[in-house]
């Protein structure tokens, strides 16, 4: 549901990779945004009305992406094809950022548009690990980038995590992101994705860039 410019790449996308998709939008003008070339259906209509959605074939659908300018409007979409015919695969845009928290505990997936991209901003602004690369739905558990001293180099990840009570989620060395092994030690260079209960961040931040680690 909607074919904004969000909306209309999404739709090519999932075509180019092989799937049948519709878009639903209020005005009929907006599909023009999807070019010539796209295959799918195009319905006028709200996008949580039910007779729009049974046109764009929401009875056989296999994911329902709500994706219009409205958060009210994304949020009731998302909740009929979910609730009235049971798609599982459902996720809502949201511009405002409490409600989209809100809306993720209730269990409905959300994209806070907003919150999304002044994160971003930040990771590239601030220092590693200040904003989470990801952040669970109840906003206590986060993955974060940790930046790391010399001093823990050639120490096993499995060492590091006993030390500070987080969990390497992964690394990424040369440019290539791997899962760690038992034996994996920390490298220079290394960046290490660490998960972590947000009220730590700062803590783990401390420990791993000043302090040496227990041999």
């Amino acid at each position: 549901m909607g074919c904004g410019r969000v909306g209309s790449a999404l739709a090519q996308g999932l075509e180019r990779h092989g799937h049948d998709v519709a878009v639903i939008d209020q005005d009929a003008t907006a599909f023009r945004r999807l070019g010539t070339e796209f295959q799918g259906r195009r319905v006028t209509g709200v996008g949580f009305d039910r007779d729009t959605l049974r046109a764009a074939g929401i009875e056989e659908a296999y994911a329902f992406a709500a994706v219009s300018s409205g958060d009210n409007s994304n949020i009731l979409a998302a909740r009929v094809a979910r609730e009235t015919y049971g798609v599982e695969n459902v996720a809502a845009r949201i511009y405002d950022s409490r409600r989209a928290e809100i809306y993720q505990r209730l269990g409905i997936p959300t994209v806070a548009t907003v919150k999304w991209t002044s994160d971003q901003m930040l990771r590239q602004l601030l220092p590693q690990g200040a904003v989470p690369a990801l952040t669970e739905p109840s906003g206590r558990v986060v993955v974060a980038e940790v930046p790391v001293s010399a001093a823990w180099v050639g120490t096993r990840l499995t060492a590091l995590e006993v030390q500070t009570g987080a969990r390497v989620a992964f690394l990424t060395r040369l440019g290539e992101a791997q899962l760690p092994g038992p034996d994996t030690v920390y490298q220079e260079g290394d960046t290490l994705h660490l998960v972590i209960e947000r009220h730590r961040v700062d803590e783990v931040e401390r420990l791993l860039d000043s302090t040496s680690p227990i041999r």
